[in-house]
């Protein structure tokens, strides 16, 4: 899809999606096809996510930072927007009974139908919680500080090599691999260093505390066995079983 349908689609400007690509938070792909750079799904993907940041009034440099980060939570975001979605519906139809009422000739004199309050408690709720999970570590900060230079082609990278990762671990859940085998271990390594190399420095620690997010948090489970069902367990045995070994 080209520029100008996205942002036809979209109900945005090209040039907003220019600017998106300017500052890193949104870059088209260049197509093998025809050598124009075009949004796919996973564009599309990212840009309606944007929106939906940008209306709980995220500005584009957190928005960038939480959808780069890797441990973000897909779920929880359509979670927050149905939440306020449901709630700015019930303060339109709050609006609309009272403007029928005045066409009906009854005149009530009220104001609390345009009251905001709610919807910005709402907002207020998922941003805090937000910048809590995301914005409050030294691991974000430091994650932050690293990529904040980090431009179309590195961004691409990280992304493949996520993937790749995401999609071993599956692989080895669906066939039935050991957790504590040195296969599965390996993969837990290469975690904590695409982790390191990319983000943070991933102690042990915090890789055990992932570990424990990946099954204790049923939205970062249903995300990650999006690569195959099972990987989330999966990930959390073998990293688990990798750092005991290594402490051992």
């Amino acid at each position: 899809m080209r520029i100008n349908e996205a942002a036809e689609l979209a109900g945005v400007t090209v040039r907003t999606l220019h600017h998106y690509d300017k500052i890193g938070l949104l870059s088209p792909v260049k197509s093998a096809e025809n050598g124009y750079r075009d949004y796919g799904e996973a564009e599309l993907l990212r840009l309606q996510q944007i929106m939906f940041l940008k209306e709980m009034d995220f500005p584009l440099e957190e928005i960038k930072k939480m959808l780069d980060n890797p441990g973000l939570d897909r779920n929880r975001m359509m979670e927050a927007q149905h939440d306020l979605l449901i709630k700015k519906k019930q303060r339109l139809e709050k609006i609309i009974a009272l403007l029928e009422a005045e066409m009906r000739g009854e005149n009530k004199m009220s104001f609390k139908e345009f009251d905001m309050k709610e919807i910005e408690a709402c907002r207020k709720k998922y941003a805090d919680e937000a910048r809590e999970k995301w914005g409050g570590t030294e691991a974000y900060k430091e994650s932050e500080e690293r990529t904040k230079n980090y431009d179309e082609g590195k961004w691409q990278k990280v992304s493949d090599e996520q993937g790749i990762i995401l999609s071993e671990f599956a692989a080895f859940a669906a066939e039935g691999v050991k957790p504590d085998s040195s296969e599965a271990m390996a993969m837990a390594a290469k975690w904590q260093n695409y982790i390191s190399d990319n983000f943070y420095e991933c102690t042990d620690e915090i890789l055990v505390g992932l570990a424990e997010m990946y099954i204790a948090d049923e939205r970062f489970k249903t995300n990650l066995d999006k690569a195959g069902k099972g990987t989330a367990e999966f990930m959390s045995a073998t990293i688990k079983s990798y750092v005991e070994k290594k402490t051992r």
